[in-house]
């Protein structure tokens, strides 16, 4: 099962994002990885070394350090910043469009 979660989309991320979703440090992550606890595999991204981790052992972590309640309030904040910068992109988009719609009206 957890090998069909590195081909299934969003069923992986870098460590440095999950630790922004799931608020944890760099240092958790390092640790689970030596402990055995998440699995990772190394990438590079324009010669930079980074960790892909799997997402649901990410939140088991973060659900075992923080708790249910505040692994669930990460994750619900992490989805609004989400939404809020998608919402943010549309704004600029309609902008755009609108601004050449005048221009093809003049």
């Amino acid at each position: 099962m957890l090998e069909s979660q590195w081909q299934k989309p969003n069923g992986t991320l870098s460590h440095q994002n999950a630790c922004k979703e799931f608020g944890l440090t760099e240092k958790a992550i390092f640790d689970a990885i030596r402990s055995g606890k998440l699995q990772y595999r190394e990438n590079y991204a324009h010669g930079n070394p980074y960790f892909r981790v799997l997402r649901i052992e990410v939140e088991a972590l973060a659900r075992k350090l923080h708790g249910d309640k505040i692994a669930q309030e990460h994750k619900v904040k992490h989805k609004l910043r989400e939404i809020n910068r998608e919402i943010n992109s549309l704004k600029r988009k309609l902008a755009s469009l609108e601004k050449q719609k005048a221009e093809l009206l003049e």
